[in-house]
């Protein structure tokens, strides 16, 4: 399976966040970010990423689950889910992804690795990533 490496800067797109009733400091959000990929690998580079996370804090620590979907042109897409520890006040999340199914020339695709993102501003962030994915063309030559 090759490893692949990669980062991009997101931009949170939509937020809501409910601040819940049954601890102090305990908040439940979900948002949207969107970015570009950068990576030395040419299926990944510049493909265009957006997630969806889920995060429950209590005092700026918790967790965050979600979903994201990297759109790699014509060559199709893939898709997964993520899971993270959030620390630093709510402004880094470090966890694992998944790859959960993919088309085109990603269709059969897996892989999973690790993920680190960090909050720049209310609406920046930065991530980095790596892991080790598989095309399914590879897997039956």
């Amino acid at each position: 399976m090759p490893f692949v490496t990669g980062s991009f800067s997101g931009k949170i797109t939509q937020q809501s966040a409910l601040p819940l009733t049954d601890q102090p400091n305990h908040n439940l959000s979900i948002g949207e970010v969107t970015g570009t990929q950068k990576s030395d690998d040419p299926l990944w580079n510049d493909a265009n990423i957006t997630y969806w996370a889920i995060t429950d804090l209590i005092d700026g620590e918790g967790s965050q689950r979600g979903y994201y979907n990297n759109v790699h042109g014509d060559k199709g897409h893939e898709w997964g889910t993520f899971e993270g520890k959030v620390t630093g006040g709510g402004t880094t999340v470090e966890g694992t992804w998944k790859i959960t199914a993919g088309n085109g020339e990603f269709g059969g695709v897996t892989g999973s690795g690790n993920f680190k993102t960090v909050m720049k501003s209310e609406t920046d962030i930065e991530a980095t990533w790596d892991g080790n994915y598989e095309l399914a063309r590879t897997q039956t030559a």
